[in-house]
């Protein structure tokens, strides 16, 4: 069992690389092709011009050199030109520009170029660079070529003639044509040769078969003078130190910057920190000012009571005795005002039920908490049942001990609990995921603290929730940007125009002044825009 379940993890992991390779070169490809398009942009539109070159060339050996140079561009630029010039169903057999170097010579004879194509696409469904070499030598003899000069001409190119050499190359596009050296070599490691139609080509020595004295051997080195190899080896150890020096102040110019970005986020970090304990101390200040309220209405009821406790007493006094008569009238007069003034003090007491309906507007929530624990804490100690009941009112529990109780530390993790949540809802892209990995938290008490938050907030989290639950898909009328976050296109705005099937073409904003305004991706490569 467990070689078998081995055996299938390899496989399984085979499958995915494999995929993961193909996908690979295929990008490669597509990036060369598209590479070529814009270097011919760069060229015929003269963008190069506002960077300060003077030629394309110059630009190329300038900005490309780490890519090849401009001999690199040249091949880039060719093998589009080859690929231009077939017709779309022998198109597809180029995969990548390193194949048509056997067929540059064919592109002024178009005919001869599909030929070629077509045999090569014939013996093998992909052909590569070797393949389409021999099928140019089915179709153009070896000692021809498909554009003919003069005989005047041949025969002036014949009688200088000095080394003849012969490209062995397959890869090469002048492979099995001869030609002459008629001029010094540039370096130890390629040859000037002029072929027999005029054309000349720098050529790699390794690329050459032909005479001796005509190739230079690559290991052989130049030689200088004594005074020019001290003078030489001088300038290399200034040139090192300098070097040396550079790297060196590099690091202390980066370590010195990393040094004040890093006391800029501390300080930024102790401003927010006493920002926050400046506030929390003026809530302090709040709530204990709200206790002290809370203190005196506590000591207000206790003496409505015991004014009510008297009345009830004067009250069965009078009904008792009926019959009895005070001494005068002005002792009746004073029992009557005193008795008008209890009421208008008991009218004046804070009736706890009508403000459980209507809390205070400011920390409403910690207030109530707070008064309900006081009655709660009343309640025990004078067994009063109607304070028991009136602080279940204000927590919005049951009227005992154990529920009031069990409230007060759900609502003990309100405050907490939106601070939680509005930090969660204030970071940038907050998903569903972010804001429920939070909520979950506080479920219990979910009623409260949605009641504390602002309108904007609860539909902000309506929202992410709608949003998780319907997955989206890019197609037609999508607005996207590029999925790769090192393109210049991942911070641009695009809208998809037209779906084809693996495949998707986008017209790009920022391409609208421009001759090239659309482009084709996969859907994995692009992603839904987002505003800044």
């Amino acid at each position: 069992m467990l070689t078998l379940d081995r055996e299938q993890t390899t496989a399984l992991d085979y499958s995915n690389l494999n995929t993961s390779i193909q996908e690979t070169f295929t990008a490669i490809d597509r990036f060369e092709w598209q590479a070529s398009d814009e270097l011919r942009l760069m060229r015929d539109k003269g963008y190069y011009e506002d960077g300060g070159h003077k030629s394309f060339e110059a630009y190329c050996e300038s900005e490309l050199t780490k890519h090849g140079g401009y001999r690199r561009v040249r091949d880039l630029l060719s093998a589009k030109k080859v690929v231009d010039t077939l017709p779309e169903e022998l198109r597809v057999k180029i995969i990548k520009p390193s194949q048509t170097r056997p067929l540059l010579r064919l592109v002024k004879t178009p005919d001869k170029l599909q030929e070629v194509v077509a045999i090569a696409a014939k013996e093998k469904p992909f052909p590569t660079a070797a393949d389409f070499a021999k099928a140019v030598q089915k179709v153009v003899p070896k000692n021809t070529s498909p554009t003919r000069t003069s005989s005047t001409k041949q025969e002036k190119i014949k009688t200088q003639l000095c080394n003849s050499v012969t490209v062995s190359s397959l890869s090469h596009p002048r492979y099995g044509d001869s030609g002459a050296i008629e001029a010094d070599a540039p370096n130890n490691y390629q040859q000037i040769v002029t072929f027999r139609d005029g054309e000349r080509l720098l050529i790699n020595n390794a690329d050459l078969t032909g005479l001796n004295d005509a190739i230079v051997s690559e290991s052989s080195g130049r030689t200088y003078p004594k005074e020019y190899s001290e003078a030489i080896a001088a300038l290399k150890e200034q040139h090192q130190q300098e070097l040396e020096r550079l790297s060196e102040e590099l690091k202390v110019g980066l370590q010195a910057e990393a040094t004040g970005r890093a006391e800029a986020q501390v300080q930024e970090q102790i401003q927010s920190l006493q920002q926050l304990f400046k506030q929390q101390k003026e809530e302090n200040i709040q709530l204990q000012q709200r206790l002290s309220e809370m203190e005196g209405l506590r000591k207000l009821e206790i003496e409505n009571q015991q004014l009510q406790q008297r009345i009830q007493d004067l009250e069965n006094a009078v009904e008792q005795r009926p019959s009895q008569q005070w001494g005068n009238t002005m002792t009746q007069q004073a029992t009557k005002a005193l008795n008008k003034q209890v009421k208008l003090a008991l009218e004046k007491t804070i009736d706890l039920r009508s403000l459980a309906q209507e809390p205070p507007k400011e920390n409403a929530q910690e207030c109530l908490r707070l008064m309900g624990m006081a009655l709660k804490n009343l309640a025990s100690a004078m067994n009063n049942t109607q304070a028991l009941e009136a602080a279940a009112i204000i927590l919005g529990s049951e009227p005992t001990q154990s529920a009031i109780a069990y409230r007060a530390e759900q609502l003990e993790m309100l405050p907490q609990a939106v601070s939680d949540i509005r930090s969660v809802l204030a970071k940038p892209g907050c998903t569903w995921q972010d804001y429920w990995a939070v909520a979950q938290e506080y479920e219990v008490i979910k009623q409260d603290y949605w009641a504390e938050l602002t309108t904007q907030e609860t539909d902000l989290i309506t929202a992410l929730q709608n949003a998780s639950s319907q997955p989206r898909t890019i197609g037609v009328g999508s607005i996207v940007s590029h999925a790769d976050p090192y393109r210049t296109l991942y911070v641009e705005r695009g809208e998809v125009v037209e779906d084809l099937g693996d495949e998707v073409i986008v017209a790009w904003d920022c391409w609208k002044e421009q001759s090239k305004k659309t482009d084709r991706y996969f859907r994995d490569e692009l992603r839904f825009w987002q505003p800044e």
